[in-house]
């Protein structure tokens, strides 16, 4: 996935020795890489991108799965969430393709719409269609999967106590050796430094920080982040600088995480609430970064110690 991923661990005398542990792990990512990868000519989801319209192709369940829930999203969002935004990323300089971080053209953008649309895929059978030339991109749901994937893995060692993360996203199982919970930090939205925001204790649970912090560029005083409303072919423009969701499946909270973003605070808010998503929300206003979360997540942390 073009990044970098960690576990950490709680061994027994009983279980596997860290090299298994190490292999297992990478086993679990090859795969994942192998089905998902847009840095990869080879991988199953470039080769179904590369297809023209009206075109099938064979996939994995765990392919299918994630366009069942990305669709949902889509639904839910009335198209703002969208997997098949890559020509849009491509286009601004965000995506895999992309080769120069810039406000396109009226006539480039309108091309590039033209091949985004969730509606233009279905799932028939075991095979994923398309009946235009759209491309997907699982950007904001495949480091989840593999959070989760790698979890079930660990599990399947007998290693009961771990902490898993792949490019940002995290899942927390089990406590230390000292009897303490894993604890995460939520980082600040800051462009200059890295700032601790909140500290939450985990058992059991994902989590995801969507944001426009660290991928974004700036032309004629304006902020364009690699977050796209899929309707206006363009990046999202409001206050809401980031989203963190915790759920217990990592693949989850990270659709989850980009979805509330997309959305935007006051939508994003009320999402929450109706579905009953653990939500961190931090805005950019006059005054400085103001935060608010949902009520779900106030249930699962309000009580922990900071």
């Amino acid at each position: 996935m073009g990044s970098t991923y960690s576990v950490q661990y709680l061994r027994s005398a009983k279980g596997p020795v860290a090299a298994q542990v190490k292999a297992e792990v990478e086993g679990v990512l090859a795969e994942v890489d192998r089905q998902m990868s847009t840095y990869r000519s080879d991988s199953d989801i470039e080769r179904f991108n590369e297809l023209p319209a009206n075109s099938c192709q064979s996939m994995p369940e765990s392919v299918l799965q994630l366009v069942r829930v990305a669709e949902q999203f889509s639904r839910d969002s009335n198209g703002a969430f969208d997997l098949t935004v890559e020509p849009l990323l491509n286009l601004w300089g965000f995506g895999p393709q992309g080769r120069v971080e810039a406000v396109p053209s009226a006539s480039a953008l309108a091309q590039a719409r033209k091949r985004v649309g969730y509606e233009h895929l279905r799932i028939q059978g075991t095979q994923l269609c398309k009946n235009a030339a759209v491309e997907v991109d699982f950007n904001s749901m495949a480091a989840g999967y593999a959070v989760d994937a790698i979890a079930a893995r660990l599990g399947r060692l007998g290693i009961e106590s771990f902490l898993v993360e792949v490019t940002g996203e995290l899942k927390a199982v089990g406590r230390k050796a000292d009897g303490s919970p894993w604890r995460i930090a939520l980082e600040a939205p800051r462009d200059d430094q890295q700032l601790m925001q909140r500290l939450i204790a985990l058992d059991g649970y994902g989590v995801s920080t969507s944001g426009d912090y660290r991928n974004y560029f700036e032309q004629d005083g304006q902020r364009y982040s690699h977050t796209f409303d899929a309707r206006a072919g363009k990046p999202v423009a409001h206050g809401l600088a980031s989203v963190t969701v915790v759920h217990s499946l990592a693949q989850m909270a990270d659709g989850l995480s980009t979805l509330l973003l997309i959305l935007g605070p006051e939508r994003g808010r009320e999402y929450a609430e109706k579905h009953g998503i653990a939500a961190f929300f931090v805005i950019r206003a006059d005054t400085g970064l103001v935060t608010f979360s949902s009520s779900e997540f106030d249930r699962l942390f309000d009580g922990q110690k900071q």
